[in-house]
């Protein structure tokens, strides 16, 4: 007897694009699933300035109007990777009854997002570039990981390729926006969505242990793990998939 044929909607992380998705996309539709990849603004092919987004509902809006497009009864898998998990939230909040299953990756997982608007997840170091839209005189519009420090924060355990190319693709983030991601609104509404999350266990960008404090805080339905890098969509992509596979399974 066949699978169930799923719709997998894979939302990147921050600086990343749909592009990322390239291996599990490719796996999971050679496996009879429909997958869409979604690039949200200033990002990937998204021809909005980064730099000019200054609200998170404005950065997610290509994954908000996707979903609001659904036809009626349909439900997708939603997998959010990094800053990719912020999205997901809204989405909960928004579009419950269009989710089967929530898969955060390595992902930020917080029931109403960022408590504050000073958050260390949008505060650059000397590891980022920083881009000031509104002028030097006022808080950076947008920032990106300098290229020196991809490879060893995002993709140490990926092919030397596809970091090559990921540095020729990341485009700034809009931390302005970032900064706006607060999601009002019941934790029993988005609750009724069955969340997974998938931890990295070699990542150096978003560690182990952090992922595990946000497990902690906001407990999912299953935990797998994945021994991968921050982007086993390029290190691990055959296990990401089973995983993903696995996860949606007992839908």
């Amino acid at each position: 007897m066949a699978a169930l044929q799923q719709h997998f909607v894979l939302v990147h992380g921050a600086g990343h694009g749909a592009w990322c998705w390239y291996k599990p996309r490719h796996l999971l539709q050679n496996s009879g699933h429909k997958v869409s990849c979604i690039d949200l603004a200033g990002a990937g092919i998204n021809l909005t300035d980064p730099n000019t987004i200054v609200s998170f509902h404005d950065y997610n809006q290509p994954l908000s109007h996707f979903m609001s497009c659904l036809p009626p009864n349909d439900k997708v898998v939603l997998v959010g990777h990094s800053a990719g998990g912020l999205s997901l939230t809204q989405a909960l909040h928004e579009f419950t009854d269009k989710i089967s299953v929530a898969i955060f990756l390595a992902a930020i997982m917080l029931p109403f997002g960022f408590p504050t608007e000073d958050t260390t997840d949008v505060v650059a170091d000397v590891h980022h570039e920083m881009y000031y839209g509104r002028g030097p005189e006022n808080p950076p519009t947008s920032l990106k990981l300098k290229e020196e420090f991809q490879r060893e924060k995002l993709y140490h355990m990926s092919p030397v390729e596809d970091s090559i190319l990921a540095s020729m693709l990341l485009r700034p983030s809009p931390s302005m926006a970032f900064k706006t991601a607060k999601f009002p609104g019941g934790e029993k509404v988005i609750n009724k969505v069955r969340r997974v999350y998938i931890k990295t266990m070699h990542d150096r960008m978003a560690k182990p242990r952090r992922q595990e404090n946000m497990i902690r805080s906001w407990p999912p339905s299953e935990v797998m793990t994945i021994e991968s890098d921050h982007s086993p969509f390029f290190s691990a992509p055959k296990e990401l998939c089973s995983l993903i596979l696995k996860a949606s399974a007992s839908i």
